[in-house]
């Protein structure tokens, strides 16, 4: 059995007493941390050893974005993507080693995409979608068991957010969009575990806005995902969310997803 995790921390130096508070609770044997704003060298890598997970792929940057893969089992590090070819630290990729062993886990961290659905008066729009469109030329040419996962920063299906008709020129829900994220998805046949094991139109949200929250309103959307080849996805035998850390004090806005296989 193989337990993998995935949670856009927004902050691993900020966060590290949850994170690893939730590693003692659950158990995973590997976790996918997005947005982790730090450099490898200010990692708190000593909490991770303490905790036992000691092998760890960490490709950060200063202040912003990043993301880090930690195990307990034995793993590599195989790629460090750059999608949008600006150095932004948003994907990294690892095999396992260990028990799964030559599992690919990609780890990724696309970018929001500003405020205005439109790449005319929105760069970061428009760089939100090319960064879809060069993962699918990536994906087409996958040939071996790979598990991508992270914070996509869609909600694709309607019933994946609160609201679907007032969120249609949302950015994160628009159709274009969501169109963009299914040509991701057919390049490599992947299988949504999300939607495998919490069917639609079962509400799954991963993320809320700390405002809205607040007020007690449940205005989420799903928006990270946990996406497996075809053959990998056979073998995946639970999904959860683990949606009491929202609870926690000085939560990030993001909970985490959690997915077995019997491998």
């Amino acid at each position: 059995m193989l337990s993998v995790a995935t949670w856009n921390i927004n902050s691993v130096r900020l966060r590290v007493d949850q994170v690893i508070r939730f590693l003692e609770e659950q158990q995973p044997d590997v976790l996918c941390l997005q947005e982790i704003k730090t450099i490898e060298a200010t990692f708190p890598h000593e909490a991770f050893e303490a905790a036992g997970y000691v092998y760890r792929a960490v490709h950060g940057q200063k202040g912003y974005h990043g993301v880090a893969t930690v195990s307990r089992i034995p793993l590599r590090e195989i790629s460090r993507y750059d999608w949008q070819d600006n150095g932004e630290a948003r994907h990294v990729g690892v095999e396992l080693l260990g028990p799964g062993k030559g599992l690919i886990l990609e780890n990724v961290y696309i970018p929001a995409g500003g405020d205005v659905a439109d790449r005319e008066v929105n760069p970061k729009f428009g760089q939100k979608l090319d960064f879809f469109e060069r993962m699918t030329r990536w994906a087409d040419a996958l040939d071996r068991p790979t598990l991508l996962v992270g914070d996509f920063n869609v909600a694709p299906l309607d019933c994946d957010v609160y609201d679907h008709k007032a969120l249609l020129k949302v950015v994160s829900h628009t159709p274009l969009e969501v169109e963009t994220l299914q040509r991701l998805s057919d390049a490599h046949g992947w299988v949504d575990l999300g939607r495998k094991h919490i069917p639609a139109p079962e509400r799954n949200y991963s993320w809320w806005s700390y405002r809205t929250y607040w007020q007690g309103k449940d205005r989420g959307r799903r928006l990270d995902h946990m996406w497996a080849s075809p053959e990998l996805a056979l073998q995946s035998t639970g999904h959860r969310v683990i949606e009491e850390t929202r609870q926690w004090e000085q939560c990030s806005d993001h909970v985490p997803l959690i997915t077995e296989f019997d491998v």
